[in-house]
C-alpha cells in the first residue's frame, strides 16, 4: 500500500484529534525511525519523552516476547507476579510505600486527584476538596485532569468543567500562599512544566511549596509523567529539588514505549483507597509490567543510563546555547534539565519543525514558540551534533 493510500485511509477511519505530519512511521531502532517509504529519521522527540531507552530496546522487546508467551492479561481480582515485582522496584527506589497501576498519565493523575479528595474526606477537618494547580500546566485530557490543566486552550468547548480546582502562577510562592483556603486539600504541580514550554522553577520554589503544604497539612502531588523515569538525570525529578511528595504520578517513560501509568503514595495517604475506591481493568497487566520491569532495571544498572542522561543533557544545552548566540533576535532563552530541553523563540516554530523533518531530524514544538527536545536517554554526542547542525542550518535559512 502506498503512502498516499495509507494517509487517505487514516483520514477516513481515524478521528481527527491530532494535526498529524504526512509521515507514516513503520520501524524504529535506537535513536532512529523509518517511514513507510524507507526514509530514515533521527528522533529527538522519542514519543514525547516516552521512548527513554530508544526504539525497540532489546531488553524491553525480549521481556514483552517472553511475557506474551506466558500470560497477557488477568483480572485484578487476582495477583500477578510482574505487577508485584514492578511495584516493589518503584517503592524501593522512591519515597513511596504503595503503587496503583493504570494505563496512561491522565489516568495516573485522575487517580491522584481521587485519592487526594478521598484522603481529605477521611482525614481533614471541614469540607476540603480543592486542589491548587499551576497556570501553564498540563495534566491530561479527562474532564478532571483537563480542569486541573492551567491552559484554557485545552478546556475550550468542554465546559462546564469539574469544580474544585484553582490555578496560580507557576514559580510564584506568594500566589500559592494567597490561594490556600479552608477548602484546599492538595497542591498538584509538575516539577518542570513540559507541555507548557519546558519551564523550570527557580531555586527553592518547590522547597517552599513543600513547606506550605506541611504547614497547612495539604497533600503535595507531583506530576512526574514527563519528568520521571530518568528524564532529568535522576530517576525522579523530585530528587533534583530536594523535596519529598505525598503522591507522585508516572507514565510515558515507565514502559519505554509500552503504555503504562502509575500513581505512587505513602502508606498514610494510600490507606484512603480501599476495595471499591478506584480501579482499572487493564492497570498493572502482566505485559505492561514486564515492559516496566525491564525499563526500570535498565535505568538502574550501574547508573549508566542516568549518568549518560546528565552528560548528554549538558552537552545538548551547551550546543543550543551556541546556536542562540548566532540568532539573538530569534532565540530568547535556552532552558532544561537532563534530556528535557527547550529553546524559546520570538516566533511560531512550526515551520522550523517541518524544515528539520524534511532534513531527516524529528523535533517538537510546544506552547507555540518553544522547540522541545526529549530524545531517548541513550543519545550520543554525534547524534546531538547532527541535530544541532541541521537546526542551525534551518534557522539560518528561515531567519
Amino acid at each position: 500500500m502506498d503512502v498516499k493510500k495509507i494517509l487517505e485511509e487514516s483520514n477516513h477511519y481515524i478521528m481527527n484529534t491530532y494535526t498529524r505530519f504526512p509521515l507514516v512511521l513503520r520501524k524504529g531502532r535506537g535513536m532512529h525511525v523509518w517511514s513507510s517509504d524507507g526514509k530514515e529519521y533521527l528522533d529527538f522527540v522519542g514519543g514525547i519523552a516516552v521512548n527513554i531507552l530508544g526504539h525497540c530496546h532489546p531488553k524491553v522487546v525480549i521481556a514483552l516476547q517472553k511475557q506474551a508467551q506466558r500470560l497477557l492479561h488477568v483480572s485484578n481480582l487476582f495477583h500477578n507476579e510482574p505487577q508485584i515485582k514492578l511495584a516493589k522496584l518503584l517503592v524501593e527506589h522512591s519515597f513511596a510505600d504503595k503503587v496503583f497501576f493504570c494505563n496512561s498519565g491522565a489516568e495516573a493523575n485522575e487517580a491522584a486527584i481521587k485519592l487526594a479528595r478521598k484522603y481529605a474526606k477521611e482525614n481533614m477537618h471541614g469540607n476540603r476538596y480543592e486542589i491548587i494547580t499551576a497556570l501553564n500546566s498540563f495534566h491530561g485530557r479527562t474532564l478532571a485532569t483537563l480542569t486541573a490543566t492551567g491552559q484554557k486552550k485545552f478546556q475550550k468547548g468542554f465546559e462546564p468543567l469539574v469544580p474544585g480546582f484553582r490555578h496560580v502562577e507557576f514559580d510564584d510562592i506568594a500566589a500559592l500562599r494567597k490561594a490556600i483556603s479552608d477548602e484546599t486539600c492538595a497542591v498538584m504541580l509538575e516539577p518542570i512544566q513540559g507541555e507548557g514550554g519546558v519551564r523550570l522553577p527557580s531555586a527553592g520554589y518547590l522547597m517552599e511549596v513543600q513547606e506550605e503544604c506541611r504547614e497547612h497539612e495539604l497533600l503535595l502531588i507531583l506530576d512526574e509523567v514527563q519528568t520521571g523515569m530518568g528524564r532529568t538525570g535522576s530517576l525522579f525529578a523530585y530528587e533534583d529539588f530536594g523535596i519529598v511528595p505525598d503522591v507522585m504520578t508516572l507514565a510515558k517513560g515507565l514502559g519505554a514505549g509500552f503504555p503504562i501509568g502509575a500513581m505512587l503514595a505513602t502508606n498514610k495517604v494510600a490507606s484512603a483507597f480501599q476495595p471499591g475506591s478506584h480501579a482499572s481493568t487493564f492497570g498493572g497487566n502482566p505485559l505492561a509490567c514486564a515492559a516496566g520491569i525491564a525499563t526500570v532495571e535498565t535505568l538502574l544498572e550501574d547508573g549508566f543510563v542516568l549518568d549518560q542522561c546528565r552528560r548528554m543533557g549538558k552537552y545538548l544545552v551547551n550546543g543550543l546555547e551556541e546556536i542562540k548566540k548566532e540568532y539573538p533576535s530569534v532565540i530568547t532563552d535556552i532552558r532544561g534539565r537532563g534530556l528535557l530541553a527547550g529553546m524559546e523563540l520570538t516566533r511560531e516554530c512550526g515551520a522550523i519543525v517541518k524544515a528539520c523533518m524534511e532534513r531527516g531530524v524529528i523535533i517538537n514544538c510546544t506552547a507555540g514558540n518553544v522547540l522541545r527536545f526529549t530524545p531517548p536517554l541513550i543519545v550520543q554526542e554525534k547524534e546531538i551534533d547532527h541535530m544541532l547542525d541541521i537546526l542551525d542550518d534551518v534557522l539560518g535559512r528561515l531567519s
